[in-house]
């Protein structure tokens, strides 16, 4: 019998769109890309990676696709960069306003934009938090305000920001944050402890959206992906950080970026496929 091509690889009574409760948006956007590319094919290779993965939490022993899982068409990435962001935009809108738990997959991590516009425009209290190796907080970057490299300005100008896992900058990065009110939590002081949970939760407002590039994971963990920078967090700690997270505030979405799958493994799009899973457990089991 052929596994349907969905996240999860769901029959249809748990993969139509009415029933089901988590949404999927694959964004394969590469336009703004810096270094090591692929970032197209993420969305596709994480997908293909869920349905070889089991469905049945290992932590809190349930099956989170009992809510429903929908795979949503592709955005169309080849065409302008502002009509790719309006038509994210949209659908994302709609998506929440269908109160369903937003899951989209990028793509480069300048997607994630447009469903923090979508999520203001429906919860006015929104704030961000990002994990990632880098901080993102260019203006620009060689002339693009799209690029990867400036998505958290934009972001900013609609939403408050918390960062963590963050160990690499560069010098205009350093002089933004060092002359502004910055939410950071460096990798280098959080990697071996749990002690800055609380202090990150409550920088957090009520209405959450998560955007996680997958650099944030030591290369160990995620070796595809465009800029893979030592140092990074562990699978168990991000985890934990989330699951508080989750407990503690309402996150209406998730995004996550920047893979970039490697002819040779299929880890990195595995872990990642594994890390959207969890975090849907995390939000099945607060609901239930």
């Amino acid at each position: 019998m052929e596994v349907p091509d969905n996240y999860g690889g769901l029959e249809e009574i748990f993969s139509n769109y009415e029933n089901s409760y988590f949404v999927v948006l694959p964004v394969p956007l590469e336009k703004t890309v810096s270094y090591k590319g692929g970032t197209s094919l993420g969305p596709k290779a994480i997908i293909n990676a869920s349905q070889n993965m089991e469905l049945f939490d290992e932590e809190f022993f349930v099956s989170p696709c009992t809510l429903g899982i929908h795979t949503k068409n592709e955005i169309n990435c080849n065409q302008s960069m502002e009509k790719v962001m309006h038509e994210i935009e949209e659908e994302s809108f709609k998506i929440l306003n269908d109160k369903k738990f937003l899951c989209v997959l990028g793509g480069e991590h300048s997607v994630s934009q447009a469903p923090v516009k979508a999520a203001k425009r429906k919860y006015k209290d929104i704030s961000v938090l990002q994990f990632d190796a880098h901080l993102d907080l260019r203006d620009a970057y060689l002339g693009d305000k799209y690029s990867h490299a400036s998505v958290m300005s934009r972001i900013e100008e609609e939403a408050p920001i918390v960062q963590v896992g963050i160990r690499s900058f560069s010098e205009e990065e350093h002089d933004k944050i060092k002359n502004g009110n910055y939410n950071i939590f460096f990798a280098k002081d959080i990697h071996d402890n749990k002690s800055w949970f609380n202090r990150a939760i409550e920088k957090l407002s009520d209405n959450v959206y998560v955007t996680f590039d997958i650099d944030a994971f030591d290369p160990s963990i995620i070796p595809g992906t465009g800029t893979p920078e030592p140092g990074g967090l562990s699978w168990y700690l991000a985890c934990e950080f989330l699951k508080e997270v989750f407990f503690n505030r309402n996150v209406i979405g998730v995004d996550i970026v920047e893979v970039a799958p490697q002819e040779s493994s299929a880890v990195s799009e595995f872990v990642a496929s594994k890390l959207l899973y969890k975090m849907m457990t995390y939000q099945f089991i607060k609901m239930t």
